[in-house]
């Protein structure tokens, strides 16, 4: 890891406040990349709480927001992301075998609609940085335009998350083997 975790007892006052908070929350403990952000206490607290929202309450189902965290975290070679989501998309109803077709960096059979939106628009905001009208108005019609929103969203901060998890080199823990 190229941050080291910041004892309590060396922790700012913003950064103490900020890290429980964070272990307060509904994530229940600090892992992950916030003991990187934690370096800039004021960015970790608009992260996590804009992360609270996306992974809590979003308007998209778990399955499809987790299937979303997946395919962004297979885009940014994010192990550690894969680590933490793929149990969260598997409790939340996605199936094993999209997931590994995910993790294969493959499309995966046997979607729902709903699955095969999330796929198809994820994947065009990440290789092609829009989407067009047709897969827009699709999206509109399976989820709403607020789980747009939300999908734009939940593939915006996990891109964030990734890049964090990725210049930090969090490692998988002991043990765990990569996913790809």
């Amino acid at each position: 890891m190229r941050f080291a975790e910041i004892p309590r007892e060396r922790m700012s006052d913003a950064q103490r406040r900020v890290y429980d908070a964070i272990a307060g929350g509904p994530r229940g403990g600090v892992r992950g990349p916030f003991a990187a952000l934690l370096r800039s206490p004021e960015l970790t607290d608009q992260v996590q709480k804009l992360g609270e929202y996306l992974r809590f309450n979003s308007s998209l189902l778990p399955r499809l927001n987790e299937m979303a965290i997946l395919i962004n975290a297979r885009f940014w070679d994010s192990k550690y992301e894969w680590f933490a989501h793929k149990p969260l998309a598997l409790k939340g109803g996605l199936t094993e075998s999209i997931a590994a077709a995910l993790a294969q960096n493959r499309r995966p059979a046997g979607m729902q609609p709903d699955e095969e939106l999330v796929y198809d628009f994820c994947i065009a905001l990440h290789r092609n940085h829009f989407v067009d009208d047709a897969l827009f108005k699709r999206g509109v019609a399976l989820i709403g335009e607020r789980g747009v929103i939300d999908l734009v969203g939940v593939s915006g901060y996990y891109t964030l998350v990734s890049m964090v998890l990725n210049v930090a080199e969090i490692p998988l823990p002991a043990g765990e083997k990569s996913p790809w």
